[in-house]
């Protein structure tokens, strides 16, 4: 008995090496973070939390947030990539990154058969009050396919990036559909082009028993949309807000609206006598906790969040066929403090969305909300 015990034990660890041997190296070739080491970490950034920049798995422009005089002459980011991944030119080596230059590294996995370039910058973020939709591009899809995305241009004519959807998480369930057949799509708008946001059916994917997921609402917000949470965290995929160093007043802007026929809620269960209802609003809120520690909102707090100082709502989307102007004020729950405004310490969110309760996968599919010429008219007292 011991004799075959050991003979047992002895095959299975040769069967255990050979498994070991055999395992393949990661293809993988990702930036996941990257970091700046200063001394003084104020004299570049607004806080010291710019340092580091998270990585999300669709992007390829890595931008360092920093002030208007910092001296970029000789800068060093290091970065943490996947497993195995080499980097080119080498992880912490300097560069000059003045006049808004970017450097090009490529990324190769650990199996050398894949690559991946990322710009790198240091950029200082312009607070942008109007926006027409008038510059948007066709975007590949982690699952094939393209989708449309939006920027609003900076002073220089580079481009903002500050605008972002959902469209990337109804890419992993209908990555065959055309760009015109997603939530967020362009359209005609009040002048030029406009945004066209309709509540979608999410397909075999989001209708999975346990996915509870069987609307994707259109949807256009300040901020950034992190795919790899959208059906796993899906209220954290949503990072609502960029930073903002003025004293927004009103928002303005128009809009058209149809509701959909049929209301359901995540459980496809029908409400006849319920109206999809369309949504239009801005929040200002303090960007760091009480700790220091940078943050943004999220789908389930970005209402709520006691961070929030300022709100401006349209009241009611009416549903017209015509271009119909909304102005609304910004409506102050909390003082500012103008140091922490100076150093961009706030954060402003526009949202619009089709459904209103699209966040939590309920609505009517077909509700279409199309919008123009948003504008946040700010305080220009001090400027």
């Amino acid at each position: 008995m011991k004799i075959t015990n050991l003979l047992l034990g002895a095959a299975l660890c040769c069967s255990l090496t050979s498994c070991f041997k055999d395992e393949p190296l990661n293809a993988e070739c990702d930036i996941e973070q990257a970091y700046v080491h200063a001394d003084v970490p104020t004299d570049i950034f607004f806080a010291a939390s710019d340092t580091l920049v998270n990585v999300l798995s669709d992007v390829t422009e890595v931008t360092f947030r920093v002030k208007p005089d910092a001296d970029l002459s000789a800068m060093a980011p290091v970065f943490r990539v996947t497993e195995g991944a080499t980097v080119s030119p080498a992880n912490g080596s300097v560069h000059d990154f003045s006049d808004g230059r970017a450097v090009t590294y490529t990324v190769t996995s650990q199996d050398g058969a894949w690559k991946r370039e990322y710009n790198v910058s240091f950029k200082t973020y312009n607070p942008i009050s109007k926006y027409d939709f008038e510059h948007y591009k066709l975007v590949p899809g982690q699952n094939g396919g393209e989708f449309y995305q939006w920027t609003d241009l900076n002073p220089d004519g580079s481009e903002a990036g500050n605008w972002a959807t959902g469209n990337g998480g109804f890419n992993l369930s209908m990555s065959t559909a055309a760009p015109d057949e997603y939530p967020s799509a362009t359209t005609e708008g009040h002048t030029g082009q406009g945004v066209k946001l309709v509540t979608r059916d999410t397909g075999p994917l989001g209708n999975l028993p346990g996915m509870y997921m069987p609307i994707a609402a259109g949807n256009l917000f300040l901020g950034y949309f992190d795919v790899s949470k959208a059906l796993t965290e899906t209220m954290q995929a949503t990072n609502f807000g960029l930073p903002f160093d003025r004293r927004p007043l009103r928002l303005t802007g128009w809009y058209k609206y149809h509701p959909g026929e049929k209301f359901i809620d995540k459980y496809k269960n029908e409400y006849p006598k319920r109206t999809d209802i369309g949504d239009i609003y801005a929040v200002l809120y303090r960007n760091h906790d009480d700790q220091g520690n940078a943050f943004v909102l999220h789908g389930d707090d970005v209402k709520t969040s006691r961070y929030i100082v300022a709100m401006a709502q349209v009241p009611e989307i009416k549903t017209t066929d015509d271009w119909t102007y909304f102005e609304v004020d910004f409506e102050y729950t909390a003082d500012i403090d103008p140091e922490t405004l100076a150093s961009q310490g706030y954060s402003l969110a526009v949202v619009c969305t089709s459904s209103i309760e699209g966040a939590t996968f309920s609505g009517a599919i077909g509700s279409t909300l199309y919008v123009d010429e948003i504008e946040v008219i700010w305080d220009q007292t001090n400027e």
